[in-house]
């Protein structure tokens, strides 16, 4: 089993989920704008992951702009065509996903009165 990474950032693209060959594998990838205090303002930093199977849904509840922290693995394999050098491919495979900053979507709380200023 590989080491697992977490990294914050706010969604900037999100695929759609696309099915491969007659097995039924499904890929969606999404990329996010890294936003820890250490990046760089004046040079952005996005980062493209992948989701596979039923990890696909998880962007399913998720838009553009949403803050999140993404668990994800980093996979790699090696390919070479006929003839052609060796290459590797790598991809951040994510399997959970937590929307940050949730707090401005709750409802702000109901001031209640005194019960020397009821009516009754």
């Amino acid at each position: 089993m590989s080491k697992s990474y977490e990294i914050q950032g706010i969604i900037h693209s999100i695929g759609i989920t696309t099915e491969y060959g007659s097995s039924g594998f499904t890929k969606r990838e999404f990329s996010i704008l890294l936003n820890d205090s250490d990046e760089n303002p004046d040079y952005p930093n996005h980062v493209l992951f992948e989701l596979i199977k039923d990890k696909c849904l998880l962007m399913d509840t998720r838009k553009k702009g949403d803050e999140i922290k993404v668990v994800f693995n980093i996979g790699g394999r090696l390919w070479q065509a006929d003839g052609k050098p060796e290459r590797c491919f790598n991809a951040l495979r994510a399997w959970k996903i937590e929307k940050l900053g949730s707090a401005s979507n709750v409802p702000e709380p109901i001031e209640c009165a005194d019960e020397g200023d009821l009516p009754f």
